[in-house]
């Protein structure tokens, strides 16, 4: 029977987060730190080249010809595309040319304040949900049918020069409201 102590719990622990990472140009990324990548950027492509950063780019340590798919890191970035998919503090939605784009919270209440500017399908929560027969079943939820009162109001307590200020330099393509 092996002798199991705390030491060998830090190794099983240090070898499971070994695991959980993809090679990023050469070092490793985590799914934490691709959620922080994320916090950092306030709002990145899931893939594709655009006005902000694109996940699947960072992964693989450029531009992707092609679709990521056929990459030879395509599991790692599908890992940690999944993992900023999942998590309660992104907006998945196809903010960005009807490209896949995450939304950090953070950037909720300027993109709600500013939504206007954006083709209102663009502003849709994307979710994927897997059927008992193991199919991906693609959710959308209209905005602003997401959107809460308290984030409602947080947005209107923002004038539209702050929010698109917050959302960045790419957001300023957008045309002002008529």
């Amino acid at each position: 029977m092996p002798h199991h102590n705390a030491l060998d719990a830090a190794n099983l622990g240090a070898q499971n987060q070994a695991e959980r990472k993809a090679t990023v140009g050469g070092a490793q990324m985590t799914a934490a730190e691709a959620l922080t990548f994320v916090h950092t950027h306030g709002v990145v492509l899931e893939s594709g080249t655009g006005p902000v950063p694109s996940l699947a780019s960072t992964v693989a340590g450029g531009p992707i010809r092609g679709s990521w798919w056929a990459h030879a890191r395509s599991r790692e970035i599908f890992a940690l595309t999944r993992a900023v998919r999942d998590c309660p503090d992104v907006l998945v939605c196809r903010l960005i040319d009807g490209k896949i784009t995450y939304v950090h919270r953070r950037l909720w209440p300027p993109l709600v304040r500013v939504a206007e500017r954006f083709p209102r399908d663009h502003l849709a929560r994307v979710s994927e949900k897997h059927t008992a027969s193991g199919r991906h079943a693609k959710e959308e939820i209209a905005f602003p049918r997401w959107v809460s009162q308290e984030l409602a109001s947080e947005a209107r307590q923002l004038d539209e020069q702050s929010a698109l200020g917050a959302l960045g330099t790419w957001s300023a393509k957008f045309g002002s409201v008529a």
